[in-house]
């Protein structure tokens, strides 16, 4: 039998029974829409988190208290980050352009009747070129600003909606744990990084925030939660990274493990990129399991078409049709309704991974790869579960499949 002519007649024969035909492909239309559109979200998660790393400054490297291994298991974070590593490293790495201590604090900030729960960041002026921030309105810290402990603070441009509505704050006081404040400026817009809303944070000088919010809490000088540090290029980034480790070991006198740990923005890429990379497989395989149901769904449909087309089997047997014949129609039907289902859940599972992107600041992220494998993978569903109701039919003995009409 001509190959072209049995497309034709699989395809007559599931048009003639639409309905079943369209509920056998709801399953493959679910199982591919669920795995484009969650290996599209995992990809654009990637893709986001990238984004925003490279939005923190150009060629940034951090260094933070602590091995990684004590960040993971422990709260109380050994306090051997100080001020005197960060000016050491200042003026003694030559391969860095900028340095930016900082002290993290969440606060409740308030003014007049308005209270407001935020981070609060004590840093220097270092902190604008070396973390690539911009001051929309008003000025930044001074170095007289730290000498002096000035009580005055920056504050992010969504503060200054929710406490000053539309009057501009520049002038106005803060209280930060009872202590008034003089806002200098507003921070230019940075939207969220990691879930944190940049955009929601009071900056203080690094001198005010230690002397007079926090205290001293380290025996080993004014303790910080992290130092950015800026390469001068590229190229510079891993002697960087070797030089501070180095001197951070001969100034905490580090015989065995750090006390510290170094990170640099390709670092902290390739921990993100694991971690969504084994999401996005766990979400796929999750979503591949309705790929399979509908597969088991294409296999049981073909075996009631099988019994119902007995005598239709056993017909064309008797005019000279082969059981090759017979098997590759059934086996061509099994596979037009898994591709069809697999292009329109194709269609489906595209048109929701932009949605997402258009609702959530997520990245629109299709890969072409996953589209193929998911229609090949569908295809073939179709082919194996198809198999066995083919073969079945292949072996119909002509004369009973007649009588039993």
């Amino acid at each position: 039998m001509n190959i072209v002519e049995t497309i034709k007649m699989s395809m007559q024969t599931l048009v003639a029974n639409k309905m079943r035909s369209s509920l056998t492909m709801l399953g493959i239309i679910i199982g591919n829409a669920s795995v484009i559109g969650m290996v599209g979200i995992g990809e654009g998660a990637q893709k986001l988190a990238a984004e925003q790393f490279e939005s923190l400054g150009p060629n940034v490297l951090f260094v933070v208290p602590g091995t990684r291994e004590a960040r993971r298991t422990t709260l109380d974070l050994p306090k051997t980050l100080v001020l005197a590593d960060a000016e050491a490293i200042a003026s003694q790495v030559p391969s860095i352009k900028g340095v930016a201590p900082q002290i993290n604090a969440r606060l409740l900030v308030n003014y007049r009747d308005k209270n407001l729960d935020t981070s609060i960041l004590g840093v220097t002026p270092e902190f604008l070129t070396v973390r690539s921030f911009n001051v929309a309105q008003g000025r930044f810290f001074s170095e007289i600003d730290i000498k002096r402990d000035n009580r005055v603070a920056i504050i992010g441009s969504e503060i200054a909606q929710q406490l000053y509505n539309n009057q501009s704050p520049i002038g106005k006081n803060i209280r930060v744990r009872n202590v008034s404040f003089k806002i200098i400026g507003v921070m230019e817009s940075k939207g969220s990084f990691l879930g944190t809303n940049q955009d929601e944070i009071v900056y203080i000088p690094l001198t005010t925030m230690a002397n007079q919010i926090v205290g001293n809490t380290s025996p080993f000088g004014l303790e910080l939660s992290f130092i950015s540090i800026t390469a001068k290029d590229e190229n510079n980034i891993s002697a960087a990274k070797f030089q501070i480790e180095n001197l951070l070991r001969l100034r905490h006198k580090i015989i065995r493990e750090n006390d510290f740990d170094v990170q640099t923005q390709k670092d902290i890429l390739e921990i993100v990129g694991t971690i969504t990379d084994a999401l996005t497989i766990l979400l796929a395989a999750i979503a591949g399991i309705s790929l399979l149901v509908g597969g088991i769904g294409v296999m049981n449909i073909m075996l009631v078409s099988v019994t119902e087309r007995t005598q239709e089997i056993g017909l064309k047997k008797a005019l000279g049709a082969r059981p090759k014949d017979i098997l590759t129609q059934f086996l061509i039907e099994a596979i037009i309704l898994s591709i069809s289902g697999g292009l329109l859940g194709t269609i489906i599972g595209i048109s929701g991974v932009i949605l997402v992107s258009i609702i959530f600041p997520l990245p629109a992220t299709v890969s072409v790869s996953s589209v193929i494998l998911s229609v090949s993978v569908s295809g073939g569903i179709g082919l194996f579960f198809g198999v066995f109701p083919a073969q079945r039919a292949a072996k119909l003995d002509p004369i009973v499949a007649l009588r039993s009409a």
